[in-house]
């Protein structure tokens, strides 16, 4: 059986990976011209987790960590307001979560494929025939399954199940990331999470080591459409934040160096037609207020490989993967945009008092697991029994 995979990210190498596993030939296509060097830090739990763990990969998952000791809030001068000890959160979810700069992840995936996975950057799906897939290079390949783990801007989904306007859902929202260098910076967040707590905007900041800072962004705007110069909009936006804000918006690297995109989820009636099909944020993207979409790209590929190799056809396959994990996705979108979203980038003085109020109480004995509930939830049905 013969894969074909557009999209050289999370979900993409994690499918790659499993479907290789149960003895697929994989092609594994890309458009960038290579890995990408552009990402935040993520906390990695959840299904994701568990998946990892049973590809054999939590051991390496350790090694690629960042070591984190608390998460913490700062005010416009720079003074702590709220800190939570991470031992906490891991200890209420039962050690199951790193955290893992996103190039980071795709590195360690990447390098568990094998040289037998056909992997092309540079290249991308132009079409799709009844009986071959068309790349931009000009080779065609006729594969058994072509998949889209390309993104919430997926080529595969707009080729196949119509444009992107149709099935995106804006958050109001922008964000941005990007990493500089500074000695001083770096020692000031060095082992930590450090976040601004202010109002419809936050930037977050991690030491990664060799005095190298990574900074998070986002801000909440009614404009859709993305900016021509993502460096100045971050620079726009995020001015009078503090000094360890505008250090980090002084350095900021050119334009190709910095990510940047709508906060945004991914709404389909249906995510498969024949042998296609698609995986992570090409087909239920959560959004990054949701804190899972990396987690549910591992996992939803270790579904849809699971179920392709217990099924009877590849239509069969990825059918009964669409029927398992859509309810997964659904609850996470669902509670992004009911609940987390308020929690995550508060719009009022008295909400943002009631976060602090909140992770001051997760130092009260018993309340940890009550309130890391809401900040990581976890569906009640485990990996295994989705795949099974």
């Amino acid at each position: 059986m013969r894969a074909l995979i557009c999209g050289a990210g999370i979900a993409g190498l994690a499918l790659s990976n499993r479907l290789h596993h149960h003895g697929w030939e994989v092609h594994l296509v890309d458009h960038a011209p290579g890995p990408r060097t552009q990402g935040y830090m993520i906390d990695f739990f959840g299904p994701g987790f568990e998946a990892l763990t049973a590809m054999g990969l939590r051991s390496r998952l350790r090694e690629f960590a960042s070591p984190v000791e608390e998460f913490c809030y700062i005010d416009d001068r720079g003074r702590k307001t709220v800190s939570v000890d991470y031992t906490l959160v891991s200890k209420a979810l039962n050690g199951q979560i790193a955290s893992i700069m996103r190039p980071a992840l795709e590195r360690m995936l990447r390098e568990s494929l094998t040289d037998e996975v056909h992997l092309r950057y540079g290249t991308t799906i132009d079409r799709i025939d009844d009986d071959k897939a068309l790349l931009s290079d000009g080779t065609a390949i006729d594969a058994d399954l072509i998949v889209g783990a390309d993104g919430v801007h997926s080529r595969v989904r707009s080729l196949v199940f119509g444009g992107e306007q149709d099935h995106l859902r804006y958050l109001g929202m922008h964000t941005g990331a990007f990493v500089f260098t500074d000695p001083e910076v770096f020692q000031q967040v060095r082992g930590r999470f450090v976040l601004t707590e202010t109002l419809n905007r936050q930037m977050g900041f991690y030491g990664l080591g060799d005095d190298r800072v990574a900074v998070f962004a986002v801000h909440r705007t009614p404009h859709l459409a993305l900016p021509e110069d993502p460096r100045e909009a971050l620079r726009h936006a995020y001015t009078g934040m503090g000094d360890l804000a505008e250090r980090a918006l002084a350095q900021c690297p050119p334009p190709d160096h910095v990510y940047y995109d709508q906060v945004a989820q991914i709404d389909l009636p249906g995510w498969c037609d024949g042998r296609v099909t698609l995986v992570g944020d090409a087909a239920h993207a959560v959004s990054l207020v949701a804190g899972q979409g990396a987690s549910l790209g591992v996992a939803g590929a270790y579904v849809l490989a699971e179920r392709l190799h217990r099924s009877a056809s590849v239509s069969e396959g990825v059918a009964d993967y669409e029927q398992r994990w859509r309810p997964v996705a659904a609850q996470v979108q669902t509670a992004a945009r009911d609940r987390v979203t308020e929690w995550f980038l508060p719009t009022s003085s008295a909400r943002l008092r009631l976060r602090r109020w909140g992770f001051r109480a997760m130092h009260l004995p018993g309340l940890d697991r009550l309130l890391v509930g809401p900040l990581f939830p976890k569906d009640h049905r485990t990996l295994a029994e989705l795949s099974a």
